[in-house]
């Protein structure tokens, strides 16, 4: 160790530390610290007294590391449930780590390669999904984990897990006080916090928006609205803005804006994601930004609670559940790619976790898959790439563990109760908002690309890409023109598959063209 050096360093942070106020207490720091400081006091007092235990007392988001010239070792650690990315990669002896991959392979010492093997993988699911990357030898570090580099080699440690434990002995009134409770002490912690005097929310026609807005200090909402009938959520938003006193914005998404914005949105992202929302939610996060830097959203609860239809419906006992989202069958995968490895499993990634979760209830092994790979894969990856490339910080407050240390003992039938999804949840939530509101059916957050992709007057860069010169790199160019055909001759649910490889195809001509 070099004598000028430190002892300990905090050489990346990324993220927010939610009960820092509890923390400077804990660890006897000055409370009215900037937020840089404080952040960086935080972490270094927290390794000093814990250690690597030190996640455990951090509540929020994170990404991190840490070096700790006395042992001569660098740790790279990710939040739980990953809502902060990391990726590292080892380069020349040296050991890189970075929230943007763009920045790992930017750096003059990576030999940018790219991953096939990622390519198979993402067609399946439409999102990255595990811990490989597009790009041959970096690593995305997966949520609960972390990395250690001694100068010769990475060991990656899993430090946490989602483990649920269903706990019969509560009635849904006990669990909705008990999650309402933990709400507040989460949001209480976000009020405290007075070096963010104006806060804004997204807010859709669901309740998990619904309820975070009741619940926060955010004095104005913000929805994506489109002119297309059925896509549209922004007058339920508007109603709950309304029923609550509080502000109301819409920004308002044309076809030519949305394609627009697609390649800006993949670059900054740095790897493809074929989440359609991805983009309405980066055009978004640029007309919220001209009027707060803190912006809430309510990602986890589907989560943690079991909001979607894959979690209700009965999966066969032959099959493994494959996330809640996967576009296409390995099948289909073959028949377009022209490298097709066999090799490479489609339900590879989720094995040890449907493994691990073997004698648990259907729900809890889905719900923790969901959580260890989709929500981290696609949702966080959306959410923390784009809001960052606009400037604005995203707090997601109902990804707290704290919450989760609530959703994970509680049985499958409060969470589904007849048709009512979420069914405790919802009645923490009628604590602070009207019934119709708390239980108004889920909406999801479609985006009519499905509808403009086969609008001749906006398609014209998509058509250029399936059928160009990269295409005909990995692709079967005859197996494309009939799936494009199959979709504008109407089976639109195809428009995902369409969307996936265009893409893809962009992400790759920005990055290796």
């Amino acid at each position: 160790m070099n004598m000028t050096e430190p002892k300990i360093q905090i050489s990346y942070f990324s993220g927010y530390i939610r009960n820092w106020k509890h923390l400077c207490r804990e660890l006897e720091l000055p409370a009215d610290l900037d937020r840089k400081t404080r952040e960086n006091a935080i972490l270094l007092k927290a390794y000093e007294k814990w250690g690597l235990s030190m996640m455990e007392h951090l509540y929020g988001m994170f990404a991190i590391a840490v070096r700790d010239n006395e042992k001569q070792k660098l740790f790279c650690i990710r939040d739980q449930v990953g809502q902060k990315q990391m990726f590292y990669t080892v380069s020349d002896n040296t050991f890189l780590c970075s929230g943007d991959i763009n920045e790992i392979v930017g750096d003059s010492r990576v030999k940018k390669q790219f991953n096939l093997r990622m390519l198979q993988q993402y067609l399946f699911y439409g999102y990255p999904i595990g811990e490989e990357t597009f790009y041959e030898g970096v690593y995305k570090l997966c949520p609960g984990h972390y990395a250690e580099w001694d100068g010769q080699k990475v060991t990656v440690h899993r430090y946490w897990k989602p483990v649920f434990e269903p706990d019969t002995s509560c009635t849904a009134d006990d669990w909705a006080k008990e999650i309402a409770d933990t709400v507040e002490e989460i949001l209480s912690e976000e009020r405290d916090d007075t070096q963010f005097p104006h806060k804004e929310s997204f807010l859709s026609g669901g309740v998990d928006s619904s309820y975070l807005f009741a619940a926060s200090d955010a004095v104005c909402a913000n929805t994506i609205g489109y002119e297309e009938p059925g896509f549209d959520e922004s007058e339920p938003a508007r109603h709950t803005a309304e029923v609550l006193g509080k502000g109301f914005r819409v920004k308002t998404i044309s076809p030519k804006e949305y394609f627009d914005r697609i390649e800006t949105v993949i670059d900054k992202m740095g790897q493809p994601l074929g989440d359609a929302s991805a983009v309405a939610f980066s055009l978004g996060c640029q007309a919220v930004k001209a009027y707060s830097d803190v912006v809430y959203s309510g990602e986890g609860i589907d989560e943690f609670f079991g909001g979607y239809n894959a979690h209700k419906n009965p999966l066969n006992p032959d099959w493994v559940y494959l996330t809640c989202s996967h576009i296409m069958s390995e099948e289909v995968v073959k028949s377009l790619m022209l490298d097709y490895n066999s090799d490479v499993k489609a339900d590879a990634p989720v094995m040890s976790f449907w493994n691990e979760t073997d004698g648990q209830d259907e729900l809890s092994r889905k719900l923790t898959i969901d959580i260890s790979l989709w929500l981290e894969g696609d949702i966080y990856l959306n959410t923390d790439r784009t809001s960052t490339a606009c400037g604005i910080e995203l707090h997601t407050p109902f990804s707290d563990l704290r919450l989760f240390n609530v959703a994970r003992r509680i049985p499958a039938s409060f969470k589904f109760m007849g048709e009512q999804n979420k069914y405790v949840f919802r009645k923490a939530a009628a604590s602070v908002l009207p019934e119709e509101i708390a239980f108004r059916k889920k909406v999801g957050f479609a985006v009519p690309i499905r509808k403009w992709l086969a609008d001749e007057k906006y398609n014209g860069s998509v058509v250029e890409k399936l059928f160009g010169e990269t295409s005909e790199k990995f692709f079967r160019q005859s197996e494309l023109e009939e799936l494009w055909k199959r979709y504008r001759n109407g089976e639109e649910f195809l428009w995902n598959r369409i969307y996936a490889i265009y893409v893809f195809i962009l992400w790759y001509d920005v990055k290796f063209r």
